[in-house]
């Protein structure tokens, strides 16, 4: 092995772990060293808020990978370690026990934080019982408060806090959800899906509320959460809060570097910074979207994964750009929702299936064309619409709500773009 070539990865979450593993595939020939914050080995995030948080996963089954795994490849992974700069000049990663890491290659996998809720009664740091779900302490931390009877209350209602509203009834919690949009999962779908999912949560019984805001949070004398107090002034007791509002993108190390950031660090299609020895991949990162036009964050396992190996292949001549299509999943219930494309701009939404029976899919159309999916309980119409958005497929709207007709046939029968 060429041990003059050093690749350090920092971040050992899906990006992270894929990277540095598709590098040594692809034929990186010299160290690879991962850099991980917390003690544990890599895992599986989005379980979190589902399996993991109903007992019905543990820790040991959300490895992304064995510790075998990283010393058969021999992937050098180091746990409980922070990073507090990068000398780029250098060429080195300074740690915070004060040592540093050399590097010919680097690669930003830093993903974000949880966004922080700023109202009165959160000075000082949050009350005790008052969560955001990021981590696996974090999900150990909520699931060892929520029980039976317990009052839940879910500020936001996205992916995750859906996802934990869910589970929470499911291990017997009165849950309360204050989103403060005018509907839920309003960031990233239309408005009949949005219907759906509200009233499916009503349906399980949470109490959900949009055009909620949050004035102020409670806390008792021990110092643990008491309450939530409404936009309009209505208290809510609480024996546990959930926040869920949103992630920021972690670019503090990129920025203090002086590489591009917008929003999030700058990469190209093979996920190269402004700095040509230096990737980033996942959460952290904004991209330039050839279908879309635009540049945008995604957060999403599927697309860190694709930037990873991205980078992973240009590292090692092997270039093969990222030009994938967004997708995403989230599992509510006994729902599987899966997502594919992006719905922003739609002129047409076109439902194919039964709401009623909860197993339907959602097109989303852009002047005849395509543009994204949203399928409930319907993979493998899922995977012909990824097909479709990817192709910016045109169709009949009319013919595509007519069950009768096959998807394939339908599909297959479009003018691609």
């Amino acid at each position: 092995m060429d041990n003059t070539e050093t690749l350090v990865v920092i971040g050992a979450g899906h990006a992270g772990v894929e990277l540095a593993f598709a590098a040594r595939q692809q034929g990186w020939p010299g160290a690879i060293v991962l850099l991980g914050e917390e003690p544990c080995l890599p895992y599986h995030r989005p379980p979190l808020s589902k399996a993991f948080l109903c007992g019905t996963a543990d820790a040991a089954s959300l490895a992304l990978r064995q510790d075998t795994a990283f010393e058969a490849s021999n992937i050098t992974l180091r746990l409980g370690t922070r990073v507090r700069a990068i000398d780029r000049a250098g060429h080195q990663v300074l740690l915070q026990d004060g040592s540093v890491v050399p590097y010919s290659k680097l690669a930003l996998c830093t993903g974000g934080r949880a966004r922080a809720l700023e109202v009165p009664g959160m000075e000082g740091g949050a009350p005790r019982h008052l969560f955001s779900l990021r981590t696996q302490a974090d999900a150990m931390a909520i699931a060892s408060a929520v029980r039976e009877g317990a009052r839940v209350i879910i500020i936001g209602a996205g992916y995750v806090g859906l996802e934990v509203a869910a589970s929470s009834r499911k291990l017997g919690a009165s849950v309360t959800v204050l989103e403060s949009q005018p509907r839920v999962l309003a960031r990233v779908t239309g408005p009949t899906l949005s219907a759906f999912y509200e009233s499916v949560h009503r349906e399980a019984g949470v109490d959900l509320r949009t055009g909620a805001t949050v004035r102020a949070i409670e806390r008792d004398a021990a110092g643990a959460v008491s309450a939530v107090v409404c936009g309009d002034g209505e208290r809510l007791p609480a024996d546990v809060v959930i926040v869920g509002i949103g992630m920021v993108a972690d670019t503090a190390l990129a920025e203090a570097a002086g590489l591009r950031v917008e929003g999030g660090i700058v990469v190209d299609e093979h996920s190269v910074t402004s700095d040509p020895d230096v990737f980033a991949a996942g959460d952290c990162t904004v991209q330039d979207s050839a279908l879309y036009g635009r540049r945008m964050r995604l957060e999403s396992v599927p697309n860190a994964l694709e930037q990873a190996r991205a980078a992973a292949g240009w590292l090692c001549g092997k270039p093969r750009p990222n030009h994938a299509v967004p997708w995403f999943w989230s599992d509510q219930y006994d729902l599987k929702l899966q997502m594919t494309g992006l719905a922003d701009g739609h002129d047409t939404c076109v439902v194919r299936g039964d709401l009623a029976q909860r197993s339907f899919c959602a097109f989303y159309l852009r002047e005849g064309r395509v543009i994204a999916v949203d399928a409930v309980n319907r993979p493998a119409d899922f995977m012909l619409a990824k097909k479709a958005v990817a192709a910016g497929a045109r169709v009949d709207a009319q013919a595509l709500s007519d069950t009768t007709l096959a998807l394939k046939d339908l599909l297959a029968a479009t003018t691609p773009a």
